[in-house]
């Protein structure tokens, strides 16, 4: 499978004013909006935090700091509000790969399209 990138705003949803623009990976087998520890102080402070552990792909246990409410909004997509999660990243080339979890997609109304390698408009939200 091929890799899909998209454009993202990220926002604090009391602050709006603290505000990120990046470039983001899909990794389906995620769940959130997932962004770099060394981030944390671009979105100011949140009304909640807390602490959670989560499993890499590699199996590791790793503990991240989920902070809400934020406002996520996919290029192209519906704006949606949510949580991000930070964890410890190690930076590639000199830069991050904050990922975009399914439960972002499936609020945001987006579809991965395997075929096109691209993300696509979901027309109905599931209800069965």
């Amino acid at each position: 499978m091929g890799r899909i990138v998209s454009s993202v705003t990220i926002a604090n949803a009391i602050h709006p004013e603290f505000e990120i623009r990046c470039d983001a990976l899909v990794d389906t087998g995620t769940s959130g909006m997932i962004l770099p520890a060394a981030w944390k102080d671009r979105l100011g402070n949140f009304a909640a935090t807390r602490e959670i552990r989560m499993e890499t792909a590699d199996q590791r246990i790793v503990t991240a700091e989920v902070c809400g409410p934020a406002r996520v909004q996919i290029e192209g997509f519906d704006l949606v509000f949510n949580e991000v999660t930070y964890i410890h990243m190690a930076p590639v080339e000199g830069g991050y790969e904050p990922l975009i979890g399914y439960i972002i997609l499936e609020q945001s109304r987006a579809a991965v399209d395997m075929i096109g390698h691209r993300l696509v408009p979901i027309k109905y939200m599931d209800l069965k």
